[in-house]
């Protein structure tokens, strides 16, 4: 049942809560706040506290620049920490305009109305991501560095996971703000770890993943660490994804996905829903993978997705149909990465999906061989395709794609391909070192 605003004075009052921090999205994912004293709550919690829409990137222009937070009473949580100048809780929060009405730059409010969309066709949208992170060692001043704390690999065990006590730190916060942790490990590099909280609605989990990169920062800066969800740090190693497990429920909660007369023990609902996501790959991977640096993971041998293609055996492709069926049945796309934004990506990846199972789009018969070992030629036979190489590539695929576009809005879409440009058009003018190292002394 939805909190009312008497009961979360009630909570804040109960709890001792000094300030409380008003959370908010820029559409490229980076995390804002406005934090307030006690004696403001009556404000913050009717919606009535203000901000300069046209400090954040992608917002407003100058001269329309008051925005208003709208908290979401049941995403209160409270940090279990006893700071000096007094304990802190936070609500994320929609962005309205000064009369009230829907902002359509806040990212938030795309995802809702891609939740609202799948709920006017009868289904509740449920995501369970695995988001990876690189823990890093700071210098002597503060500064980080790419120098892991560790030489440790999958599911290593101490003295080689010098992170533990960190990621055990991690999940009691997380559980002391009410997540429901379901396996903390060790990852594949050195230095990178994964932390799995249990799957919610889509709006909750994308909620849970601001929360949840917020909290990994502030515990690793508390043990001298840097923790950074950057796709691609380090050259040589896996980077890091955020595999998004999706299911649809009917309204009597019934899994829509689950079918034990269909093939593979799937519904029809299933595989056109994966074969929207499929027929949308290459425009999804723009939100999904938002960065000059995640194609630098999306490379053969690292065991992330480069081609659009499904699977319920393997893990070499884009989709993968994880063995469970009943109320487990569901379709993990792997290829996100942390770096997006969690309510952009959702709601890109729903809308195509949705649009599948209007359409009825055909998937194709799962892959079950292991694609990274086959030719060019075998692929072609097949009808794989591959994902775009670049970020440039994924955002000339976004600009011509219909479904994903009306998934963000105009506004949000014609401000991230403006950035996105921007970057590529910076990137490409740097000299790298790669670039005098190989070109240098040879020319």
């Amino acid at each position: 049942m939805a909190k009312t605003v008497a009961e979360v004075k009630a909570i804040l009052r109960d709890e001792k809560i000094r300030f409380l921090r008003l959370v908010f999205s820029d559409i490229h994912g980076v995390i804002k706040n406005v934090e307030v004293p006690d004696s403001q709550f009556d404000k913050a919690l009717g919606g009535e506290i203000m901000f300069d829409g046209s400090s954040i990137e992608g917002f407003v222009r100058i001269q329309e620049s008051d925005m208003l937070l709208r908290p979401d009473l049941d995403s209160l949580r409270i940090y279990p920490a006893r700071e000096e100048a007094g304990r802190i809780a936070m609500l994320i929060c929609d962005v309205a305009l000064p009369d009230g009405s829907p902002f359509p730059g806040d990212p938030r409010h795309q995802l809702k109305r891609a939740v609202e969309r799948a709920e006017a066709m009868g289904y509740v949208a449920m995501m369970g991501p695995e988001a990876e992170f690189f823990l890093f060692q700071r210098n002597a001043d503060g500064t980080p560095t790419t120098i892991t704390h560790d030489t440790g690999a999958y599911f290593d065990l101490t003295p080689v996971d010098k992170g533990e006590d960190a990621r055990r730190e991690i999940v009691n916060v997380l559980e002391m703000m009410d997540f429901e942790v379901e396996a903390a490990h060790h990852e594949v590099a050195p230095g990178q770890h994964e932390v799995d909280f249990k799957y919610a609605y889509a709006l909750q989990t994308a909620d849970n993943l601001v929360i949840f990169r917020h909290v990994v920062r502030r515990v690793a800066l508390r043990h001298n660490l840097h923790a950074s969800f950057m796709p691609k740090p380090l050259y040589g190693v896996n980077g890091s994804g955020m595999h998004t497990h999706q299911s649809l429920f009917t309204r009597d909660g019934r899994n829509a996905f689950d079918d034990p007369d269909g093939a593979h023990g799937l519904s029809d609902t299933a595989r056109h829903y994966i074969g929207g996501i499929l027929k949308h790959a290459k425009a999804i991977c723009a939100v999904t993978n938002p960065t000059v640096n995640s194609f630098k993971r999306l490379v053969p041998g690292y065991e992330a997705p480069t081609n659009i293609a499904w699977s319920e055996q393997n893990r070499s492709p884009l989709a993968r149909v994880p063995a469970r069926r009943g109320v487990g049945a569901r379709v993990e796309i792997r290829m996100p990465d942390p770096s997006c934004n969690p309510y952009l990506a959702f709601a890109v990846m729903l809308a195509a999906g949705l649009h599948g199972i209007e359409e009825r789009i055909d998937p194709g018969p799962p892959v079950n061989k292991d694609i990274f070992t086959m030719s060019e030629r075998e692929k072609r036979r097949l009808r794989i395709d591959s994902l775009p190489a670049d970020l440039y590539q994924a955002v000339r695929a976004l600009q011509k794609d219909k479904v994903v576009i009306d998934a963000m809005g105009e506004h949000i879409a014609n401000h991230f391909i403006a950035g996105k440009l921007q970057d590529w058009k910076e990137y490409i003018s740097v000299v790298h070192p790669w670039e005098v190292d190989r070109y240098l002394s040879m020319y």
